[in-house]
Order: C-alpha cells, then structure tokens, then sequence
C-alpha cells in the first residue's frame, strides 16, 4: 500500500460508533427519572421519597466506584472486548429494570447497570489517543460526549413517549435492552485497538494518525496496577477531581430531579414534562462540537494550559447564572430555554476535561481518567440526597429554589477550580 494513497477513513467509523454507544449509554442512563415520575410506574410500584432517592443514586455509585478497577481492566486487556461486554452487560440490566416489582429488585438493577457503564468513558479516552489526529483530540472528545448528551436529551421524550403509546413504563428497558445488544455487535465488528492492527486502515491514514506522536505501535507493556500514591500526590490531578464533582452535583439536576420540579412545583402534565426536559437538554447538545473547537483553538494558538483551563473555568460561573435565570421563568418554553442553558455552558467545557485527562495520564490514560470520572460521578450520586436534605432544611415552601441555588454553588465552585487545572502538568513524568 503506496504512503502516498488517499487516507482511509476507518478513523472515522470508529469515531462514530463510539459515539453511538455513548448515545445509548445516557439513554439508558437517564431514562430512569421520566419512569419513576409516570403515571404508569406509580400505579404499580409503590415507593416512598426515600427509596426513589436512593435508587437515582444508585446507578452513580456504582458507576463512580467502578470507574478506576474498570478502567484498570481497559488498560490491561484491551478496549474491543471489554467494552463489548459492557455494552451488552448493561443493556441487560436495562431490560432488568423492567421486570422489577419494588425497591430492592429495582436498586439492584440499576446498580448492576452502574457497575457495566462504568468502564465505557475511560475506556473511549484512551481509544481518542490512538484513532484522532492529536491537534483533534477536543473536537474527537467532543463528538463522544456530544453523542451521551443527544441521548440524554432524547431520554426524557423518547421514554414518555413509549410509556404513554405502550401504557406500561416497563416497555423502555425492554426496548432500550434489545437496542444495546444489537449495538453490541456492530462496536465488535467495527473497532479494533490500534490503526496497525486494523484491516481496513491503510499505510496513508495510519501516517496521518501517527503525526506528533513518534513511535506509533500497539502497547505491548500495559501498565500492571494503579498508581494511587502518585495520583493522590499529584495536586493537578486532585483540582481536576473537584472540577469534576462538582460540575455533576450542579448537572444533575437536569436529569434526575428537574422532572419532579415540572411536575410538583410547576403542576406541568407528564407528557409536557417530558418535552421540556427533552428541549433543555437539546439545547446544552450544541455545546459540545462547539467547546471541541474552542479547546482546540485555543490550545493552537494560546497553549495547552490556556486551551484547556479557560473552556473548563469560565462557562461554569455561566451556567450557575442561568439557574438564578430558570427560576425567575414560569412560561413552559421559557423554562426549558433558561435550563437549556445551564445544560449547554455545563458542557461547553467537557471536551476541555477529556483532553486535559488524556495529556496528563500517559500510559494510565484510562485508569487516571476512571479515577477522575468516580469523583465527578460521586458528585452525581449525593446529588439527590443534598438536594434533599436542603428541601427538608430550608425550603419552607417548597419551591425547590433553595435546591437549585445550591446546584448553582457547585459549578461556581467548579469555575474556581479549573483555574488551578494544568494540562502541561502530567500525573507522573515518563523518563
């Protein structure tokens, strides 16, 4: 094969059914808030505020506790198999949601769903080092992250829709189940762990993949174990960690309670529930390609430590003003406008996490990213709880503002933090 032939553009395929896991993975993700809230789900499973709290959370604790052994997995063994096997494990235990008949059945299927999506993001962070040009990493990031949060944002609709035509809130994971097996198959048959080892990647796009990276070949010494006394001393990692955490206590909202603040505060119908989250959540989709370019531009032109930090600091004081905006709205479109906001200056600065994550890690690019993400999605999982706790507090009324302005604490806590990241500052320097 001439060098001199036209790329291949298999890196291209592998971008985009990464991106359509991602895509299936929030949808089964988040689906879970509109069917606790139906109608439909009510009638048939009795649960008290507690118990739906602690079964949102659920799948986060699982997912953030698994995110470091997970990845440790990925380094070790490769990314095709596992993340086969994590597909089709927690489209599963989607379908599994769907047979529950109370509390603990349906915790333990959520969190068995935690434990199988775990592995997903780390994983897809080390597979951007070796399928994206490296001046495209933020916009490769991008497209990832951009395919999790349409599916996020087709979540709430998408399953309203099914409960209502179907008239049982169990046909969403049973659908969404068999979609995620039938996925399962095509990331199989598609991906393989290195442009060399691909049989449809030719001399061209493999020389265009391996510019600015020097020797370009397939691992062939995975790291053996994780290592924590290194990450625990390194204080960019740990301003990355609070980055992380506490952009997801201030997301959260928008997919685990913003349906219940629909319903009980502003006394919407669940099919308009439904359509509003959906609409916020379309909005916050736009900022993903959009902080891609903008992580990349900046980075060309400014530096990396620029170029990362100012997409990751700068929108998260944004988004917590357009929550004090949300709660001044009570027109329906209105709302979902204001928290379309918040959804899309939260995410503006997720492409500039991701590539922060695969310049610092080196060879532990999964592992050093799972131990990221568990304290970003701890933040997520004691988001419910907090939240809580503040309505029984200090929330006389019952508006949930109290709630929200918290959320908004958080991501301007996540702004501060971003200052202090540095992407030119690996976790453990490579002699």
């Amino acid at each position: 094969m001439s060098s001199s032939a036209r790329p291949t553009i298999v890196r291209h395929q592998i971008l985009a059914t990464a991106t359509m896991v991602a895509f299936l993975m929030y949808l089964d993700r988040i689906c879970l808030a509109q069917i606790v809230s139906s109608d439909s789900f009510q009638k048939s499973v009795a649960l008290e505020g507690w118990q739906i709290d602690w079964v949102k959370g659920a799948f986060f604790w699982a997912y953030a506790l698994a995110q470091v052994p997970a990845g440790w997995l990925s380094d070790r063994f490769g990314t095709r198999t596992l993340i086969t096997i994590y597909i089709a494990m927690w489209s599963v235990f989607t379908a599994a949601t769907s047979f529950a008949t109370g509390f603990t059945t349906l915790l333990l299927a959520r969190l068995f769903c935690g434990l199988a999506e775990a592995g997903y993001y780390p994983a897809s962070s080390g597979l951007l080092t070796r399928w994206a040009h490296i001046e495209s990493r933020g916009f490769a990031s991008s497209l990832i992250s951009w395919g999790g949060r349409v599916g996020g944002a087709v979540a709430p609709g998408l399953t309203a829709f099914v409960i209502l035509r179907a008239g049982d809130w169990r046909w969403a994971g049973w659908l969404y189940g068999l979609v995620g097996v039938i996925v399962a198959a095509s990331y199989w048959r598609v991906f393989r762990e290195h442009p060399r080892q691909h049989p449809r990647c030719n001399a061209a796009e493999i020389s265009l993949l391996a510019e600015g990276r020097g020797d370009f070949q397939p691992v062939k010494d995975p790291p053996k174990s994780f290592p924590l006394k290194l990450s625990c001393k390194s204080t960019n990692l740990w301003m990355a960690n609070a980055v992380q955490f506490f952009t997801n206590i201030g997301w959260a909202f928008l997919i685990l309670t913003l349906p219940d603040y629909l319903r009980k505060v502003m006394h919407l119908e669940e099919g308009m529930t439904g359509l509003i989250t959906t609409g916020a959540l379309s909005i916050g989709i736009a900022a993903l390609p959009l902080g891609g370019f903008i992580t990349d531009y900046i980075s060309r032109h400014h530096g990396k430590r620029l170029g990362r930090m100012l997409p990751m600091s700068v929108t998260k004081f944004a988004a917590a003003a357009c929550y004090m905006l949300a709660l001044w709205t009570d027109s329906p479109w209105g709302m979902a406008a204001a928290f379309g906001l918040v959804a899309f200056f939260g995410d503006i600065g997720l492409p500039a996490m991701w590539t922060t994550m695969q310049d610092i890690s080196g060879k532990y690019q999964a592992q050093l990213f799972g131990w990221s993400n568990m304290w970003g999605n701890l933040g997520a999982a004691i988001m419910p709880m907090l939240f809580s706790v503040v309505r029984e507090n200090f929330d006389t009324n019952q508006d949930y503002h109290e709630g929200v302005w918290m959320c908004a604490g958080a991501f301007v806590l996540a702004g501060v933090f971003a200052l202090f990241v540095n992407a030119e500052k690996p976790v453990i320097q490579e002699g």
